[in-house]
């Protein structure tokens, strides 16, 4: 499909609703396993579910399943696998399977989801504390159809060092390395959000394959210890990886400021002049958070962004690259298909 260039010439709306787009990261499958939600019905609170997911025509969602630290004790493989099943479970129990939501372990099931007007559902480990020190369980876990692994959250595990561990922080272990091994072989796209400084530098050395920054922004519009220098946004895409915009409030603007959709396409254009075209996308961390920016209050304004971006005199190109079609090249490359 011939793409036009004019920005005069496109309907923000229009460009939206035709593009492949893609959020990297959301939380939204905790408040499924709660029961505060269910996925396949529209809710008033939190901000995602599969009607608005629909409504904002959104193609893909990465579900990050997340294990929370006081969960630990009972056993993280134990907390992620509850999380994959709530996923599973709104797939068996959605009314309309043909227009709704389906697990996509490959580009070709989001290309799919996209001809026949469904969501497809990524899943993701936020922290290789789910994975319990085996790779046996990573390969089942790979079986249940996770895609995405984010190596660590906040802290330490048995991979690596997360941001929290401050400057004396490691980087990967010798498990970690092992890791990073077999989630080339499976197809398993890395997520180095949540790493630290040293962790972020050895899995670039050691990955065979690009990887993602889900949901970290530019340091330099603001200087909190999730953000990436310029030194590593470069470092990602000059290994062909793609860094995910979120729309966490503490990662847009320093603190006291009111955080707004201008903001979240501050960061876009930092990253798109640093990092270029090809290497920039959304991870919002909806319900990950629990404030949002003005004008961003749930999946449904996504159309904002493109709408921003076009308005800021980006090409349609561009746009379309931003909403999914730099993740797609990054999955493709991954797991096929």
């Amino acid at each position: 499909m011939a793409i036009p260039t004019s920005v005069a010439s496109v309907d923000p709306l229009w460009v939206h609703r035709d593009a492949i787009v893609v959020d990297g990261h959301c939380d939204t499958l905790g408040e499924v396993l709660q029961g505060v939600r269910r996925l396949h019905e529209r809710s008033t609170t939190g901000h995602i579910d599969l009607p608005r997911l629909h409504e904002a025509a959104v193609t893909a969602q990465v579900f990050a399943c997340f294990v929370p630290v006081d969960e630990y004790r009972r056993g993280a493989a134990r907390h992620a696998l509850q999380r994959l099943d709530a996923f599973h479970r709104a797939l068996e129990e959605q009314p309309d399977p043909v227009h709704g939501l389906r697990l996509a372990t490959n580009a070709a099931d989001i290309r799919q989801a996209k001809a026949t007007g469904q969501v497809a559902g990524i899943l993701g480990l936020e922290g290789a504390e789910a994975i319990e020190g085996s790779l046996e369980l990573l390969r089942c876990f790979y079986r249940l159809g996770v895609r995405v692994l984010g190596l660590t959250w906040n802290f330490r595990n048995e991979v690596a060092d997360g941001v929290s561990e401050g400057a004396q922080a490691r980087g990967l272990t010798p498990f970690g390395r092992q890791v990073v091994e077999e989630c080339n072989r499976l197809g398993v796209l890395l997520d180095v959000s949540h790493l630290a400084a040293t962790g972020l530098r050895d899995v670039l050395e050691a990955s065979r394959h690009p990887v993602m920054a889900s949901h970290s922004n530019a340091a330099a519009l603001c200087d909190h210890p999730r953000n990436l220098t310029d030194k590593q946004i470069e470092a990602i895409a000059e290994r062909g990886g793609v860094i995910g915009v979120t729309f966490v409030p503490s990662f847009l603007v320093h603190p006291g400021s009111a955080a707004s959709l201008a903001h979240v396409l501050d960061h876009i254009e930092h990253l798109l002049r640093v990092a270029g075209v090809d290497h920039v996308m959304i991870g919002s961390d909806f319900d990950g958070t629990e404030s949002t920016p003005h004008g961003l209050e749930d999946v449904t304004r996504y159309p904002a962004i493109t709408a921003g971006l076009l308005a800021r005199g980006h090409d349609e190109l561009t746009v379309r690259k931003v909403l999914g079609l730099n993740f797609m090249r990054v999955f493709e490359q991954v797991t096929g298909g």
